[in-house]
């Protein structure tokens, strides 16, 4: 399996953390030197290690976040 280049080009915060340290994130990353996207996933303490998650473009995390506004 080919290696996975990653850069966080901006880290947006913290949803939650383990009692391990690991913390689910919203970010801003670049995957393979493409535009970067809106990111959720688990990260350990050193972001060396990194759990599924899943990746959204703008148009998605604005669908997203009028899902949400619609619920309360």
């Amino acid at each position: 399996m080919a290696d996975i280049k990653y850069t966080i080009t901006q880290h947006i915060g913290i949803l939650s953390e383990s009692s391990k340290g690991w913390k689910k994130e919203l970010n801003l990353i670049s995957w393979n030197d493409r535009e970067p996207k809106f990111d959720i996933r688990e990260w350990s303490p050193e972001h060396e290690k990194m759990g599924k998650g899943v990746t959204l473009s703008k148009e998605e995390i604005v669908a997203l976040r009028d899902l949400l506004n619609g619920l309360v």
